[in-house]
């Protein structure tokens, strides 16, 4: 079974899943056991996945954000995607290109007949995932399987809140396989439509209002930074920690930054001490 994610983060914590099981006895020491075709261990929610971390796809194209009637693997997305990440160095930029873009990876998978298994939620990013890549397998006939990442779980006494599947832990993945469901032709169909919608929509953003995903202007999320910052002096970095606590919006740091430094630049918000990283700068909102 080969493992489709959204994001780089949610592919290394699938690859840990797919690697590595811990887990403890009453009658003896903490035992590791490597993963790879053996028979798991007998517990439940162990966190262990049948097969390796070689088994794991990113999907790690943003396409909730900018251009996407461009080619996804030509050099738009890949420039759109290193300039939020602030990447300068050559090969860091091919690293990178490697773990987030991996298409073609999983055409060979496509090819060799495996079944997919695509974790989605309703983070922008990832439905947009889920749109496009359902586009491109409604042309194989492979099996598919989805697992969509529920809004919260309970733990006993504690309910927990989930805006995306980063916030997983490599233990947690095989108790959400309960709600795996296979895909159906029809589903195939209708995810590939809403894609095409949104292409020829064309927007900057994408965003889900009212539970649809559909196209927004660049400044949609920028009331969450105005109802944030004030005229006392912050550092960018606890600004934007403090948008992230307090909004369930699941868009990266790096969006938020791209937008303060163009806030800074209209002069409605100032840099009272600047630094050589951006996110250390002193800021706070201007006089008006």
């Amino acid at each position: 079974m080969i493992e489709v994610l959204f994001a780089e983060s949610e592919a290394a914590s699938m690859r840990a899943a797919k690697s590595t099981v811990i887990y403890s006895k009453i009658d003896g020491p903490t035992s590791v056991f490597i993963a790879g075709k053996k028979k798991p261990p007998e517990k439940e929610h162990s966190g262990w996945l049948e097969g390796n971390a070689g088994d794991v796809v990113c999907f790690g194209y943003r396409l909730d954000i900018g251009n996407i009637q461009e080619d996804i693997e030509g050099h738009y997305r890949k420039n759109l995607i290193f300039s939020l990440l602030n990447m300068e160095n050559e090969k860091e930029t091919q690293d990178y290109a490697d773990s987030y873009m991996q298409m073609q990876k999983l055409k060979i998978y496509l090819e060799a007949g495996e079944s997919i298994r695509i974790w989605y939620s309703d983070a922008p990013y990832s439905r947009c995932g889920l749109y496009h890549l359902c586009n491109i397998l409604n042309c194989y006939e492979n099996e598919i399987y989805l697992v969509k990442l529920p809004e919260y779980v309970v733990h006993g006494k504690t309910i927990c809140f989930y805006k995306n599947w980063g916030e997983v832990a490599a233990e947690e993945f095989a108790g959400f396989l309960s709600g795996e469901r296979i895909v159906s032709k029809e589903e195939f169909r209708m995810y590939a439509s809403l894609w095409n919608e949104l292409v020829e929509d064309n927007s900057p953003l994408r965003a889900i209002v009212n539970g649809k995903m559909i196209g927004v202007p660049e400044d949609f999320y920028d009331f969450m930074i105005l109802n944030r910052i004030t005229t006392k002096p912050i550092k960018e970095c606890r600004l934007i920690g403090d948008i992230i606590g307090h909004n369930q919006a699941s868009i990266g740091d790096w969006w938020y930054a791209k937008r303060i430094q163009h806030f800074i630049e209209e002069g409605l918000i100032k840099v009272l001490e600047d630094a050589e990283k951006p996110y250390a700068r002193l800021i706070c909102l201007a006089n008006q």
